[in-house]
């Protein structure tokens, strides 16, 4: 959760005025990778989790966690990481690479740590990485189709547009 307050702190203290507009994307990108990983993909495939997989049994060391849902593929929570990391790399100035490095290790631990816990195969983060990335692109795509959202240097772009003169510095 600090984690996750901290992001808000940075994306309030950077967007104050379209805050409210990249919150939104923001549950929009989590409802739209969860829903797809949790309801749709895990019942279409219904592939048991290694924690569910009798021939596994003797080989995987639950944690206190638990042995997670039945179903396995693909995993929602590494979708919403790199969703989330995606989405935010793309919003985030430059000046702050620093934390989108922090956000993609941050989701490679994610999916690290559902292998580790035994309720995850491989395969099921490695798909859910690239269709948390998908969405991550898509949303913020469609965040600058519906011109909700302006990049910083996109009032040069714009003032041309319009037929004004704008002098590069």
């Amino acid at each position: 959760m600090p984690f996750y307050l901290f992001l808000a702190v940075v994306i309030i203290r950077e967007y104050k005025r379209q805050n409210f507009y990249i919150f939104t994307a923001i549950a929009l990108l989590i409802t739209l990778c969860d829903q797809t990983a949790s309801h749709l993909i895990k019942n279409l495939v219904k592939r048991l989790r290694p924690s569910h997989e009798p021939s596994l049994e003797n080989i995987i060391h639950l944690s206190q966690a638990g042995k997670g849902g039945e179903y396995g593929f693909i995993s929602s929570y590494s979708t919403n990481a790199f969703g989330l990391a995606t989405f935010l790399i793309l919003l985030l100035p430059s000046k702050y690479n620093w934390l989108k490095l922090t956000l993609i290790i941050w989701a490679f631990l994610v999916c690290y740590s559902r292998i580790y816990n035994g309720v995850h195969y491989p395969s099921d983060v490695i798909v859910a990485m690239f269709l948390g990335i998908t969405y991550g692109f898509l949303v913020k795509h469609v965040l600058l189709k519906l011109h909700i959202f302006y990049k910083k240097n996109d009032k040069f772009k714009n003032d041309r547009q319009k037929g004004q003169h704008v002098t590069a510095v």
